[in-house]
């Protein structure tokens, strides 16, 4: 494998053409390093293209729809096919308050935040652990703490609840568990994982709420820079490099809620996931 950065390091960023996947991505080639902007729209990740040039950084557009598994795998076999080292994949994509179902079959908000990104990881977790040291950075919310307990009857239907809040929660708590999870399976590999919570941050993931409750959202924002300050230290803290599986939140690890820290929980949601994703692996 070859790479031709300032720092030799490689990352792969989703959702990185707005909010704080962008300023995720342009912070890490400020750094030096080459990045990966995983995104579903190549117009709309051109000014982040544009913006990273501009401070001469490296940075390249992969399609990604994390909805449709084929999109998924097309993403990892583009990457893939460079033949370059992978030295951090941060899964920072996501929506909310948007109904209906993906194309691969799931609820919306579970299909996008939780399955598009564990096939995606699956994926790219041999190149990863061949790159070590590396790092998996998953974009959770501490709003995982509305809700009491991890089941997975709702996830291959439509969205039910208004806004779809409790859809929302429910995968928050499941890219913590994914997190914990992964981390045991990474043990010894020299790959760690990290579940963040950013600050609920002013992008465009609140596009599709219903008005009221955009509003009362909108009055505990934070920027976009203040909300990647915490993935950003769990991809590239020095400090971090012998921890993994636990959650972040203002750059400190804490405690998730108890639900987040329930092992079996996390062992069938990784079973049923990786069940859903084999036909396609």
């Amino acid at each position: 494998m070859t790479t031709v950065t300032a720092n030799g390091k490689v990352a792969l960023v989703t959702g990185a053409n707005s909010g704080i996947g962008r300023v995720t991505a342009r912070e890490l080639a400020r750094q030096g390093w080459r990045v990966f902007l995983a995104c579903r729209s190549g117009e709309k990740t051109r000014p982040v293209l544009d913006e990273i040039a501009a401070l001469g950084g490296q940075a390249e557009f992969l399609p990604l729809d994390l909805g449709d598994f084929a999109s998924v795998n097309a993403c990892a076999d583009a990457f893939l096919a460079r033949n370059l080292p992978l030295h951090l994949l941060v899964c920072n994509a996501g929506l909310s308050g948007k109904r209906g179902m993906t194309a691969s079959g799931f609820e919306m908000t579970f299909g996008v935040c939780h399955m598009g990104h564990f096939l995606l990881t699956e994926r790219l977790r041999p190149r990863l652990s061949d790159s070590a040291p590396a790092r998996i950075v998953v974009v959770a919310s501490k709003m995982h703490r509305w809700a009491s307990y991890m089941t997975l009857d709702w996830v291959q239907q439509p969205s039910r609840t208004p806004g779809t809040l409790r859809e929302y929660c429910l995968t928050k708590l499941a890219n913590i568990l994914f997190v914990r999870e992964l981390a045991t399976r990474l043990a010894g590999s020299g790959v760690t994982a990290y579940a963040v919570h950013p600050g609920i941050v002013a992008t465009d993931i609140w596009r599709s709420l219903p008005g009221p409750l955009a509003a009362l959202v909108k009055r505990f924002m934070v920027t976009p820079e203040e909300g990647a300050r915490t993935s950003l230290h769990c991809a590239t803290a020095p400090e971090l490099a012998g921890e993994s599986g636990r959650y972040y939140d203002r750059c400190k690890a804490v405690e998730p809620a108890p639900a987040a820290q329930d092992l079996h929980a996390a062992r069938r949601l990784w079973e049923a996931s990786e069940a859903w994703v084999r036909p396609v692996l």
